[in-house]
């Protein structure tokens, strides 16, 4: 009889605890004042880098290179300055992807966070607080030679960017060539093949 009740006891106590464990938590979690996080586009609230979340591209950060690299390798670059709770950056984060998507290959794309450029006095022209102009979005495009060919702050449009790089690389002006399209992966396989 007395092995049955302790029996009954080791089985009962361990059971008891789950189920007031699971009673605590529940109302635990009924009881907190738990509030989704209302960040969207239009807004200046962190939701997230402004790459991965409003452009669906995270290659872009962190950047390939820095900008002395780029310049001393003598590369065509596209620096960028946003910071990622800033609404209009949001809103301006298709630019550079789209940047990237017609001259990745040939073109160095340095997005930046304001927030990570360190504080000093005085930077040197390699440096990107060089050009930084205390507003964001800001584009600053570079030609071969490392000479800033466009610095604006802003929404700068993408065809105000592409006819800099059209010019860089000896390209037709938009109004007298075929507009820029990227070709589907399906496309391209459907070629190989015939």
């Amino acid at each position: 009889m007395i092995g049955i009740r302790s029996q009954f006891l080791r089985n009962f106590f361990p059971d008891c605890w789950r189920i007031l464990s699971l009673f605590l938590l529940l109302i635990c979690l009924l009881t907190t004042n738990i509030q989704p996080a209302f960040a969207g586009i239009n807004d200046d609230r962190y939701d997230g880098n402004i790459f991965v979340v409003y452009s669906g591209n995270g290659s872009l950060v962190p950047p390939k290179q820095t900008l002395a690299q780029a310049l001393g390798e003598h590369k065509p670059t596209f620096l960028f300055f946003y910071i990622d709770d800033s609404s209009d950056c949001k809103q301006y984060a298709l630019i550079p992807s789209q940047v990237q998507a017609f001259y990745g290959k040939v073109v160095e794309i340095i997005p930046l966070g304001v927030d990570t450029l360190p504080v000093k006095d005085n930077y040197t022209s390699t440096e990107a607080g060089y050009y930084y102009s205390g507003g964001v979005p800001q584009v600053v495009v570079f030609n071969q030679s490392g000479e800033v060919v466009l610095n604006k702050n802003g929404q700068v449009p993408f065809e105000e960017i592409d006819d800099k790089f059209r010019e860089m690389f000896d390209l037709l002006p938009r109004s007298e060539s075929v507009e820029l399209k990227r070709r589907s992966f399906n496309e391209f396989s459907s070629e190989l093949v015939q």
